[in-house]
């Protein structure tokens, strides 16, 4: 890697910094100002802008004859934004995760993994499979700010599942103009600021004689990614929860459905997908967001533990893509180790917390009955 590239990466970061804030600071005064919540700002505008980044790569890889690049991008970037992301949100600061979530969007989000897993068994996305993703992000959009407006025009303020952070009730009011200002400037650094890194990053990896498949999960995909880290971590040091966590839901919703929908209406014959990926990646990626719906479910919220466990996974992940790119001596014992210790290990884990956590809330609910019984009497 030489000084340019250094130098790419170094202000690339930077502009994502700076965007992140932008967008974070105008998408919050827009959601007050047109009567929406956070979390619903977060679910579709915030993800569509911070998804820009990797629908540029994949349209570009398209157009340059390496679609491997475009479908190792999305799914690797949907893997890094629920265990990347998300792990370092959650150490940053313990995640809420409303009902709401938990009850549309989340299960929307392995809907959506589920078909393009569906969609990729027969080695390609066509064009009426692009058509198909398009169609459903606009079902989920179209229900998010239904289902919102409906609630908001009932009781007259965002509900508590809609998620209402109280950091937004403390800010300046902002003009609508200045809001969309904001927003569109976010937007603007935070491609920008991405395509710097990954020009850097690419260089280094293709110096290195890695091919685009790998390329795309593992560098572009967290290039693309750190848009979202960006606007999910300022979120969270901003008191805005609900916001860094409808981002990356929204943001992986967007991925399927518009990142890779879009370039196979584009590509002439669609855009392959390699069995290794069918085998192997995307049916993690489908991993990654059913093993969020009990973290979530488990008292509504992501603790910096698990922000961790998260962390350790999306580790272990980048180095068996890596030692299985370059065909290392180590393989094989890596696999054994995760295969035979960790991932059980981590099961365990989770079924234990998760019982924990759930025979917590039985008896608090138990405690409540007994209270109003005995209120009565």
């Amino acid at each position: 890697m030489n000084l340019l590239d250094a130098a790419r990466i170094l202000a690339g970061l930077v502009l994502l910094t700076a965007g992140g804030e932008s967008l974070v600071r105008g998408a919050s005064a827009l959601a007050r100002k047109v009567g929406v919540s956070a979390l619903v700002v977060g679910l579709t505008v915030v993800s569509t802008a911070t998804s820009a980044p990797e629908l540029a790569v994949a349209v570009g890889a398209v157009l340059a004859g390496e679609p491997e690049l475009a479908v190792g991008n999305v799914v690797g970037s949907n893997i890094a934004n629920v265990l990347l992301i998300l792990g370092i949100s959650a150490l940053v600061l313990p995640l809420a995760v409303n009902k709401r979530l938990v009850r549309l969007d989340l299960p929307f989000m392995v809907t959506v993994s589920v078909m393009l897993l569906l969609l990729s068994l027969d080695g390609a996305i066509s064009g009426l499979d692009g058509l198909i993703l398009l169609a459903t992000l606009a079902v989920h959009a179209g229900v998010s700010v239904v289902l919102t407006r409906r609630h908001a025009a009932r009781v007259g303020k965002p509900s508590e599942e809609d998620g209402e952070p109280e950091a937004e009730q403390k800010t300046a009011p902002t003009s609508v103009v200045v809001s969309l200002v904001l927003v569109a400037g976010g937007v603007g650094l935070l491609v920008l600021g991405a395509t710097l890194l990954v020009d850097g990053a690419v260089n280094l990896a293709a110096a290195l004689g890695i091919s685009s498949l790998v390329v795309g999960l593992t560098v572009v995909a967290v290039g693309t990614s750190l848009p979202e880290l960006a606007v999910a971590v300022i979120a969270v040091r901003r008191g805005q929860r609900d916001l860094a966590v409808g981002n990356v839901v929204g943001s992986n919703i967007v991925n399927i459905g518009v990142v890779l929908g879009v370039p196979a209406l584009i590509a002439a014959n669609g855009i392959p997908v390699p069995s290794s990926t069918v085998a192997f990646d995307i049916p993690l990626m489908l991993a990654a967001a059913v093993a969020l719906l009990p973290i979530a479910f488990t008292g509504f919220s992501i603790a910096r533990w698990e922000g961790g466990l998260f962390l350790t996974l999306y580790a272990a992940y980048t180095g068996f893509v890596i030692l299985a790119a370059t065909e290392h001596d180590a393989l094989a014992g890596f696999t054994a180790i995760m295969a035979w210790f960790v991932l059980p290990l981590i099961g365990v884990t989770l079924a234990v917390f998760a019982a924990y956590e759930v025979g917590l809330r039985k008896g608090l609910r138990e405690g409540r009955r007994e209270g109003r019984r005995g209120g009565r009497r």
